[in-house]
């Protein structure tokens, strides 16, 4: 079977929750910025102020997506450096102003961006607590109110993982640390959420948002990070003084258009969208269950806890690495886990925190969609899938006997 070979036949991209392709619209608007608009934002002359305009344009487009202020914006250049700005910046503000509170509490399958910026903060005097979840991915929240003291400066949770596609209740997470104290500041990466949920900072009541551009079809190399009005953080960076000080560096003026773009595309189309990408998603989870023998449905069944596009699978005694290259030769994207790791070789800390033992871990594949994609793309996906998992099987045959957790879930 060689698909790639067969008339007419195209890649099917089912990656999208570690990139997605850049919007029409988004792309339009970012031209001028690539050409003619090339002014330095922080020039005092016309072509500074149009490069400036622009960008508090798209300030005001990324604040109304989550309903903040667009002085509650700063640009950055990914959602990586936005969790560094925050975690790091803020737990070593709070830390400046009382040297007492050097704890930070975030959870076991946070995105390595945050993992790796509590490490850096363990190294240099914090005490950082990780909370454990439960098999679906949501974290305890009685341990959380046990972990809560009188020490803590900063906790940090996810909005939505990006493995497994599990919604956190950050509002009642909040509330939980709010109750011990209002002035413990509180962080969550809504990388993956961003566009596949509707997003209110004020609802939540959190004090920084990690957000990001090429998740929500606009271009890579641009993130933002929401500071509630009255937050403080210690910028990271020294240099001219941009975005408040917090990112200084000439601004990436054409990124920032197209995610301001992509943005004001989104609050248009973010219902129908998921309605359109839920039903797709739902089709290949019934489909992979009830076709493909041993493969198991990973994270919740409840459909209001789990994002619209991440469907994740267990197949028993394949290794989800050998499965992803087959795919990719048969012309179907899909990833094991973070993009930013998969280079790594590493196993997915995710699933170890959910409990999975090394040969679920090692025979998991994520597959993830996007507004691009299609019945007819899915159908295929499904066929080229099933082949793959046979001929793996074929030279790997099945030995585990502990069958009982393959039961398929239910949606």
């Amino acid at each position: 079977m060689n698909l790639l070979k067969d008339t007419g036949f195209r890649r099917i991209y089912l990656d999208n929750a570690a990139s997605t392709p850049l919007m029409d619209e988004a792309f339009n608007e970012m031209i001028p910025y690539l050409t003619t608009h090339y002014g330095n934002p922080s020039s005092l002359h016309a072509f500074g102020y149009e490069s400036n305009k622009a960008i508090e344009l798209a300030r005001k487009r990324v604040s109304s997506v989550i309903g903040a202020k667009p002085s509650e914006i700063i640009f950055t250049s990914s959602g990586t450096e936005a969790d560094n700005i925050a975690i790091k910046g803020a737990a070593y503000y709070v830390r400046k102003r009382n040297p007492y509170k050097n704890h930070v509490i975030t959870s076991a399958i946070e995105h390595d961006a945050v993992l790796e910026s509590c490490f850096d903060l363990e190294n240099n005097g914090f005490e950082v607590s990780y909370l454990p979840v439960n098999r679906d991915g949501l974290v305890h929240k009685e341990r959380l109110a046990e972990l809560v003291s009188d020490k803590t400066a900063l906790v940090s949770i996810m909005l939505a993982n990006n493995e497994v596609g599990t919604i956190q209740p950050i509002q009642e997470l909040v509330k939980i640390v709010r109750e011990r104290s209002e002035f413990i500041l509180f962080h969550t990466d809504a990388v993956q959420a961003l566009g596949k949920i509707h997003i209110s900072c004020r609802e939540m009541g959190v004090d920084l948002m990690t957000l990001s551009s090429h998740k929500i079809n606009g271009p890579k190399g641009v993130g933002g990070l929401y500071l509630r009005d009255g937050s403080r953080v210690i910028s990271l960076t020294s240099g001219g003084g941009q975005e408040k000080d917090l990112r200084s560096g000439t601004e990436n003026v054409h990124g920032i258009v197209g995610f301001g773009k992509a943005c004001e595309m989104l609050m248009q189309r973010i219902d129908s969208i998921n309605k359109a990408i839920s039903r797709l998603r739902d089709i290949l989870v019934k489909r992979i269950i009830s076709e493909i023998p041993l493969v198991r449905y990973n994270g919740p069944s409840d459909s209001d806890i789990r994002l619209p596009n991440i469907a994740h699978f267990t197949f028993l005694g394949i290794n989800g690495e050998d499965l992803l290259i087959k795919l990719d030769e048969y012309g179907v994207a899909v990833s094991t886990g973070s993009a930013c790791s998969m280079r790594t070789q590493k196993e997915s800390h995710v699933l170890r925190a959910m409990g999975f033992d090394l040969p679920e871990i090692s025979g998991s594949l994520r597959l993830s969609l996007g507004p691009y994609n299609t019945e007819d793309e899915i159908d295929r996906a499904i066929t080229v899938l099933k082949v793959a998992v046979a001929e793996l099987r074929e030279v790997s045959p099945v030995r585990n006997t502990n069958i009982d957790k393959f039961k398929p879930k239910s949606l």
